[in-house]
């Protein structure tokens, strides 16, 4: 499986790709970050997301595309920014039929390093040693995209068992016989 993972944001949206299975060892294809100018309009900066993105997309053919899912924080700016650059790599990835999984913050860090609670360092230094790389990806949201990518590549099968099985009761679950609409008839007062 090859999932290209975007840790999203405006100013710096981090991208990387990884290859593997999982049980067994993962290859990094590629790392970057897309980055916009903070001065320039919205769109002009959304545009220049998705061009990178589909890049991005273009260079490495991935099967799917990891998204960090967008989480409350204080600065409604931020979080607006985040949600528009995540809405662009959606909208790259569905437009080309490719599936997208959407991972929270805390999903990707206990995935990586085994703790909900991490840091940027400890996921750096953890997709450094998983990947097998000379040093940590720099900055944070390119290591980070790499940590997505590899969160859903890990993941991916057990979500696909739980998916089948929820499907096959879902099957196999009778479905109550519908009732015919009874008319209503207004009384007079």
């Amino acid at each position: 499986m090859r999932v290209l993972g975007v840790d999203p944001g405006l100013t710096r949206c981090g991208v990387g790709v990884v290859e593997g299975v999982a049980g067994r060892p993962l290859t990094m294809l590629g790392v970057g970050v897309v980055r916009t100018p903070a001065d320039a309009e919205l769109g002009h900066r959304l545009v220049a997301i998705e061009r990178g993105i589909e890049e991005w997309l273009d260079e490495h053919r991935p099967d799917c595309v990891a998204v960090e899912r967008v989480f409350a924080q204080h600065n409604v700016r931020t979080v607006m920014g985040t949600a528009q650059a995540s809405a662009v790599a959606m909208l790259c990835a569905s437009r080309r039929g490719l599936p997208v999984a959407l991972h929270t913050p805390s999903e990707v860090k206990a995935a990586v390093s085994g703790s909900g609670r991490a840091d940027k360092a400890q996921v750096g230094a953890m997709v450094t040693r998983l990947l097998r790389l000379d040093a940590p990806p720099k900055p944070a949201d390119a290591a980070d995209a790499l940590a997505l990518a590899i969160c859903h590549i890990w993941r991916a099968p057990a979500v696909n068992r739980l998916q089948q099985a929820h499907a096959a009761a879902a099957a196999r679950t009778p479905r109550p016989p519908r009732t015919a609409a009874v008319p209503v008839r207004k009384v007079p007062r």
